[in-house]
């Protein structure tokens, strides 16, 4: 037996005693909770004992929890497991690792508008742009090279052509650090140190840095021959709108017509959902959505209009003004398969705003930005069409804030909100019109080979419709770049350790990432806990303003908290209480929930203690969708124990 392998065992029988006693990862450096945590680099081998020879390779990017630490060598070793449930499974250099202290992930946002990020070597760089008064004079050099596939300097890769939809196509890129800086040009901006790696080659990430040859254009053309659209409609069915649901069959009717005479028949289909309100409140209303055509069964123009023909306006009145419409969407979210198409669009008409989550009669507890995320899940684009008729004046501002919320496609920046001024029908049906052609138009433009981006534009329309118009065209493309991106198995870029900014370079107002943190089962089902307890503290505290701090401390209490963090004082906020978790306190966010204290909570009024309660609820609502979630639940690594698969929430549903 060698000598070196005479000291790796030797070590490994001085350290069994100790590797079986311990049966929980480390500790963080001063958390209680939160445990030492490495992702994988490409190349990191596993051995059975510190120092010994390698023996199988590790996915690169696999999340292993750190049992223990050691020295042979002269090097780091590090014991690691799969899980937290005290399973070891080897040793690995601390070299091949590193250190992953928030489970932070990025996904990268539609590049339809924007240009594709650019991963740097140095944060010098990227701070230089970002610090900038012309960006635009050190970006483009580095742009023009990119696209003519020659490296650029400082540049060590580039987001991919087409969209990677993490939705379907889960992918890690992890943050490892990040700082918020503000721009020469005054937009908040984070700066992030991330690792990203997929099974591409380095050549062929070269390749696809240089831009869209004319074989891989040919290439992507042939794919979008299958490219598809449904575009489900979600009405307003109560009094008022029979000549609404009228003109919109029409216009449909119009629409099909011109499809199959240019035999698109099998590339855009048309669905129907209408909804009204609490038949709970009101069983005279007969349902709160039903949906009465879906477009996976729709077979022709003739089909969809016999499947909609007894469709007509309420009898009977509904008991509030707003009604249930996230009930009508989130029916065409939840119901409808949406992955037999490409291009994805809900298009909400209403005269009334939604019922918020909060609301008791609403179905679904959700808000405006929940029911947005979750249409992003399955990529679909929600437009309105606001029918801002007389009767409604009063309720016309609100809802219109609601629905641009929850109209804007994601990463774009672009609203599909559309007014529609005094309700006018002919108005409405002009809009109707363009807009069913527009989308219709960018399918064509796609199964002929032609450009879409622009296609689906009219000189001749009127401001407003151009408008409409031209954020068509911007959406369908967005779908092309999303529906290419899974045709042709697009991933991250495999580069491991570089910097980026989470917004456009140039357009700085517009993201290039959403940010993912990634909770446990234990930790999703603690924060619900936990957002439940500060719920109800609110609703008493609206009461009695000074019951809610009262209340959370009996609570803090309870969970066993640092009894000096329960002193007195009407500026200790509830991060200073200590009942949320430690995986919330170095999240890169500003946090409504943790930055509130007594004094703030008193100084409100009782509009703003209710919105507070209203938002805490419907997140409340959200965790409980995640929870039942079971597809998108993710294993970070080989063999761990499904109690420490992780779910991707959204940076911004965080309390």
């Amino acid at each position: 037996m060698s000598l070196r392998s005479l000291s790796a065992a030797l070590l490994a029988l001085t350290l069994s005693p100790a590797l079986h006693a311990a049966d929980k990862p480390l500790l963080q450096d001063g958390k209680k909770t939160l445990f030492q945590r490495v992702l994988t680099t490409p190349g990191c081998k596993l051995s059975d004992a510190a120092g010994a020879a390698p023996g199988s390779a590790q996915p690169t990017f696999s999340r292993f929890y750190v049992y223990e630490r050691a020295t042979a060598d002269n090097r780091e070793w590090l014991r690691v497991g799969p899980d937290t449930q005290g399973k070891s499974i080897g040793w690995l250099p601390g070299d091949c690792t590193v250190e992953w202290k928030m489970q932070l992930t990025l996904a990268f946002t539609n590049p339809a508008n924007r240009d594709r990020l650019m991963f740097f070597k140095d944060r010098a760089q990227l701070e230089g742009i970002l610090d900038a008064p012309d960006p635009v004079s050190q970006v483009a050099p580095l742009r023009a090279k990119l696209k003519h596939g020659s490296e650029a300097p400082g540049v060590l890769a580039e987001e991919p052509q087409y969209f990677v939809d993490l939705q379907k196509n889960f992918y890690l890129l992890p943050v490892l650090s990040g700082e918020e800086v503000m721009t020469e040009e005054g937009f908040r901006t984070r700066i992030l140190n991330v690792a990203s790696v997929s099974k591409a080659d380095p050549a062929s990430a070269a390749s696809a840095s240089a831009g869209a040859s004319a074989a891989a254009k040919t290439a992507a053309n042939t794919q979008l021959k299958a490219f598809s659209a449904a575009v489900v409609f979600v009405i307003d069915s109560t009094i008022s709108m029979d000549p609404y649901i009228d003109r919109t069959r029409e216009a449909i009717k119009r629409v099909y017509a011109q499809i199959e005479k240019e035999n698109l028949g099998k590339q855009v289909k048309f669905g129907l959902i209408a909804y009204r309100s609490s038949t709970q409140a009101v069983p005279g209303l007969e349902y709160v959505s039903k949906m009465y055509a879906d477009p996976n069964t729709v077979k022709d123009g003739a089909d969809f209009l016999a499947k909609v023909a007894d469709l007509k306006q309420a009898k009977v009145s509904s008991k509030a003004f707003d009604e249930d419409a996230y009930a009508g969407v989130m029916h065409a979210v939840d119901k409808v398969d949406w992955s037999q198409f490409g291009a994805r669009y809900v298009v909400l008409i209403t005269d009334a705003g939604a019922l918020d989550g909060g609301d008791k009669l609403s179905s679904t507890g959700l808000g405006a930005e929940q029911v947005r995320i979750e249409a992003s899940n399955p990529g679909v684009a929600l437009y309105t069409l606001h029918l801002k008729t007389p009767s409604g004046a009063k309720n016309h501002s609100s809802a219109e804030a609601q629905y641009r919320s929850l109209s804007t496609y994601p990463g774009t920046n672009t609203s599909l909100y559309y007014p529609v001024n005094a309700g006018d029908v002919d108005e409405f049906g002009r809009k109707v019109d363009s807009l069913a052609g527009a989308i219709t138009q960018q399918v064509r433009s796609a199964y002929m080979g032609e450009d879409a981006v622009g296609s689906a534009t009219n000189a001749k329309a009127a401001p407003a419709e151009q408008k409409m118009l031209e954020d068509a065209a911007l959406i369908g493309h967005a779908m092309q770049l999303a529906y290419l991106g899974k045709a042709t198995g697009t991933q991250a870029p495999p580069v491991f350790q570089a910097w980026i900014s989470d917004r456009d370079l140039i357009k700085q107002n517009v993201p290039t990432t959403d940010v993912r943190v990634l909770l446990t089962k234990a930790q999703l089902s603690d924060l619900s806990d936990v957002l439940k307890q500060i719920l109800d503290a609110a609703n008493e505290g609206m009461i009695s303003p000074s019951e809610m701090f009262t209340r959370l401390r009996s609570v803090a209490a309870t969970m066993g908290a640092d009894p000096n963090q329960l002193k007195q004082g009407s500026t200790t906020r509830v991060a200073d209480l200590g009942v949320l978790g430690e995986y919330l306190q170095d999240l890169p966010y500003q946090s409504e929930v943790l930055n509130l204290d007594e004094e703030t909570w008193k100084g409100w009024d009782g509009l703003a203690q209710e919105k507070f309660i209203r938002n805490l609820s419907t997140k409340l609502r959200h965790y409980q969708r995640y929870n039942a979630d079971v597809d998108r639940w993710v294993a970070l690594a080989p063999g761990s124990d499904s109690r420490d698969n992780v779910y991707p929430v959204p940076l911004e549903m965080m309390p």
